[in-house]
């Protein structure tokens, strides 16, 4: 039987906000993302979740613990393998920065980031940890919450197109037999589901932010 998984990024963080890469660093929610975070929790795409699941970064713990609490879901249990991609030698960068000091290397859809983490790296330990969710947790429907990079290489890999994923817009997956698929388009696991913080295209939508 499927898990289905709703891969939600996090709410807005202090670096989202400013625009900068943030790969591995850990910086926490802004107050506005603490704001949306609370408010997400009534949204309806949440009715029949049975628990939440997040990265260990904390802008994603965050985020998880204020949504479980909004609806009174089960502790919620970190993964590691959740994380976002490390972002080398951008993280801490804005985008005109990384233009100036790597011309044209953000016009790929996935850019190939100095010292940074591979999106084939990215896209393994995303999958595993994946599979682990729905061994745990078999024909439950969980909201994972993680990061955009992450997003878009699962998407990437179940045969989809990534876009760029706004904070707390996700993509539902439903994970079965080894298999990952994307949820149908046209049906009620259609994803983005929300748009409660910045724009798709806004400076926190960035891949590695």
């Amino acid at each position: 039987m499927a898990t289905r998984i709703l891969l939600l990024r996090h709410a807005q963080s202090e670096w989202n906000a400013a625009g900068r890469w943030q790969g591995w660093a850990d910086p926490p929610l802004s107050p506005a993302g603490e704001e949306a975070a609370v408010a997400a929790a009534a949204d309806p795409v949440f009715d029949g979740v049975d628990r939440t699941v997040s990265s260990d970064l904390r802008r994603a713990r965050r985020t998880a613990v204020l949504l479980a609490a909004g609806r009174a879901w089960p502790h919620v249990r970190t993964f590691r393998g959740l994380r976002e991609r490390g972002a080398g030698q951008w993280t801490g960068l804005t985008r005109p920065a990384i233009e100036d000091g790597w011309p044209g290397a953000l016009a790929e859809p996935v850019a190939a980031i100095p010292g940074g983490e591979s999106p084939a790296a990215v896209t393994a330990r995303a999958v595993a940890t994946l599979h682990r969710i729905a061994e745990a947790w078999p024909g439950a429907t969980v909201v994972a919450v993680t990061h955009g990079a992450l997003i878009r290489l699962v998407e990437q890999h179940a045969g989809g197109a990534p876009a760029p994923v706004a904070n707390l817009a996700g993509r539902w997956v439903d994970v079965d037999q080894g298999r990952i698929r994307l949820g149908d388009p046209d049906g009620p696991t259609a994803a983005p589901v929300m748009r409660h913080a910045v724009r798709a295209d806004g400076p926190g939508a960035l891949d590695g932010a």
